[in-house]
Parts: C-alpha cells; structure tokens; sequence
C-alpha cells in the first residue's frame, strides 16, 4: 500500500511541475503584453485633423533682385525681364504669357517650353503698333488696342506669328490717358469691352468716346456705349462666380492727398460711375459742379464706388483667386489689385500688391498687403506693378513697366 502511494504520488509530481511552468509563464507574457497595452488602443484624435491642423509655417521665398515681402508660403521669381514698358499680360490658345510692351509698339510672346519658370525666349507677335495695350484671344484670331484704334489680326500659336492686320474701328487716339484695354463681356462672347480713359484730369468730354466703357459686336461691327462716368478704368476683370465685370478707377487730381478716392467699380450695362462730378460714395465734385440741378434731381449719376481705395493709389490690374486652386483656402474668392503708386502725392502711396477680403456679398471685410516693398524708405521706387494674371489657378504673373520684367508668384 505504501509502495503504491508512493507511485502515485511520483506520476503526480510532474504534472505539479507542468501547472507551474505553465502559470510562471503565463504571468511572464502577461506583464509582456499587458505593457503593450497603450500601443494598440484606439486614438480619441483624428489623423485628418492632425494634419489639417499642422499648418507649420513656411518661409517667404523671393528670388528677385528687389527687396520684395509677400506671405509665407509665397514664392517670387522674374519670368521674362528687359522688357522695358510691359503692360496687358494675357495667354494665347497654347497657354503662353503674351504681353504688351507699349514704348516698344509690340506685343510680344513669351513662350516657356521646359517649364522652368522663366521664358525661354522673347518672340514679337507684332510689331510697329501705336502704343499697343489691351489684347483679346478668340477663334485663332488677336485683337490689340492701339490708342487710336482696334485692329484683329490672324494668329498662328504654333509661331507665335500674328498676320492680316484688319482696322475694326477708330478711337480716340492720344489725351492724358492714351491706353485702351479689351475684354470679352461673359455674358455675350461676340462683344468686346473697350476702356476709353479721358482726355483731361477733369472736364466735359467732347468726343462722347472718353471717359466710356464702349462695346464692340465683332460680328456685326456695332460700336455702342456700355458704361459711362468713368474717368480712366484702365483694366477690367471677370468674377468667376458671378461673371460680372469688375474694374479699377483712377480718381482725379489736384484735390489734395486724400481724395478724391481710387475706386474699384463692378461695371452694369447702361450705368453712370459720377466722372466728371461724383466721385466715391456719390461726392459731389465741390471745384467741378453739375452744370445744372436737373442732373442732380434725376440721378443720372447714380452708381457709387463699389470698394473706395487710398486717392493716387493708381490700381491698375486686379485678378480674383478661384476655388480649388492651389493658392490657401483663406485666399479664394479674394481680389488681387495692383497698385501703380503715386506721382504727386506727399508722401508716395502704392507700389504693391493688395490683397481684398471679400464676405459673399461681395462686400469688403479687410485688405492687407499681399506683396510690398517695391516703395524705398526715401521715397524712390524700384519698380511699379501693373497686371496681374492668374494662370492654371497655380501662377500669379505682374508685370512691372518700371523695372521691364514678369515676375512669377506661386505657393508650395
């Protein structure tokens, strides 16, 4: 009996053992495990969020001569210089910068083929032109204002050639302002918006042409008044959303520093825009009065500036940021314009690049300085920008008809 107990018990002791073993590990790989714990468990954030929110940011970049400040994230180089007055920036069918150099009476093209950034060569489309500024593409056919006259030609994009120059119509040549700047009106793509800027700082025009937006009909030839009031409206601009046609004015002079007010005007068919009486929010001219009361009481100077901006400013070209382009979500819908600067104003003002908040009335929030330092601490200028076009929604082109190049904007 003792024997078999103890037999017994020898059988038993193994599978003691084999319990053991098995609980010393299992303790073992549970602290392993349970240590790991923290690692697998679900975040309560969201990865999306992480990385919308981690908005670093990035440095300004400037690879110009000039000591230029745009927002972080921006980039700026010259894409085209030595182009001694350059004006009108457009694209031709092929995408290609084209652009107006007025002192030199050509347009030019500037086609960058390897996609550098920088225009591989200079190519005249045309030349011998009488102070050449706005251009329009349509049907392989370029339409270019002269001072005196609009003219379209045949256009090869293929050269960069333009040929059979045809007068469409006259205009008045020559003034105080001599520009003349065209663009297809988006809601009837057979008229052409001419800008015809007056003759004088301030007076009663006698060509009825001055101080007019006219509309042109190319297949019909019709010549017909579409704006009135505006004293010089040198460049015009199409809100993507809306299509309606927004432009800038310059506001006369000898009035002191600050007024009258430079004016953004949103630009309707039959409107009067004050010149030569009203400027701004319908200010009455107090030294070029309404030649009678009955103009006062019918309104027929009724339409306020739509955005006041600082007097001699000189806003020339101005470009909206679309949707979905590569420029920040805080800058689509947002209007660029184009400060010339001043010629007579103590101290200088202008010389930059602005920025226009809109709210979706189209009413301005706020404006701030989206490229700058063009104006010198003693007052001189390096440079002066005129047009601004926006390409692919990814590259913001100026032209600079004091320092003669294109510069490049992009973001990354």
């Amino acid at each position: 009996m003792l024997k078999y107990m103890y037999m017994k018990r020898y059988k038993i002791l193994p599978i003691i053992f084999i319990l053991v073993m098995v609980v010393v590990s299992f303790y073992f790989l549970w602290g392993k495990f349970n240590s790991a714990k923290p690692a697998i468990l679900p975040s309560n954030k969201s990865i999306t969020k992480i990385i919308e929110n981690n908005n670093t940011p990035k440095t300004a970049i400037n690879n110009t001569d000039f000591p230029l400040t745009l927002p972080k994230g921006f980039s700026i180089d010259v894409f085209a210089k030595n182009l001694n007055k350059v004006r009108v920036l457009k694209t031709d069918p092929n995408g290609t910068i084209v652009a107006s150099i007025i002192d030199k009476g050509k347009v030019v093209a500037l086609p960058d083929k390897n996609k550098d950034g920088k225009a591989d060569e200079e190519i005249s489309i045309v030349e011998n032109l009488n102070n050449p500024h706005g251009i329009e593409f349509k049907d392989n056919k370029i339409y270019i204002a002269e001072t005196n006259a609009l003219a379209v030609f045949d256009y090869n994009s293929s050269d960069y050639k333009a040929s059979n120059k045809q007068k469409l119509i006259d205009l008045p040549g020559g003034g105080r302002h001599f520009t003349r700047t065209l663009l297809f009106n988006p809601k009837n793509s057979d008229e052409l918006l001419i800008s015809i800027g007056s003759s004088c700082d301030v007076c009663i025009e006698q060509n009825g042409l001055r101080g007019t937006i006219q509309s042109y009909n190319i297949k019909t030839g019709e010549l017909r008044q579409y704006a009135e009031g505006l004293r010089n409206s040198v460049f015009m601009t199409v809100k993507p959303d809306t299509q309606e046609v927004w432009a800038t004015e310059m506001g006369r002079d000898n009035l002191g520093n600050n007024i009258p007010p430079d004016e953004i005007n949103i630009i309707k068919e039959g409107s009067n825009y004050g010149w030569p009486y009203l400027y701004g929010k319908n200010q009455e001219d107090e030294k070029f009065p309404f030649p009678s009361e009955k103009d006062v009481k019918y309104g027929i100077y009724n339409v306020p500036s739509h955005i006041n901006i600082q007097a001699h400013s000189a806003p020339l070209g101005l470009a909206f940021i679309e949707e979905n382009s590569d420029f920040p979500k805080d800058h689509w819908n947002n209007l660029l314009v184009s400060y010339h600067g001043s010629w007579n104003r103590t101290p200088p003002t202008g010389y930059k690049i602005e920025r226009v908040v809109l709210d979706n009335e189209e009413n301005e929030i706020r404006r701030e300085d989206f490229i700058s330092g063009w104006l010198q601490s003693d007052n001189s200028s390096l440079g002066r920008p005129v047009d601004i076009l926006i390409k692919d929604k990814k590259e913001i082109y100026i032209s600079d008809d004091k320092a003669g190049v294109i510069y490049v904007v992009t973001y990354k």
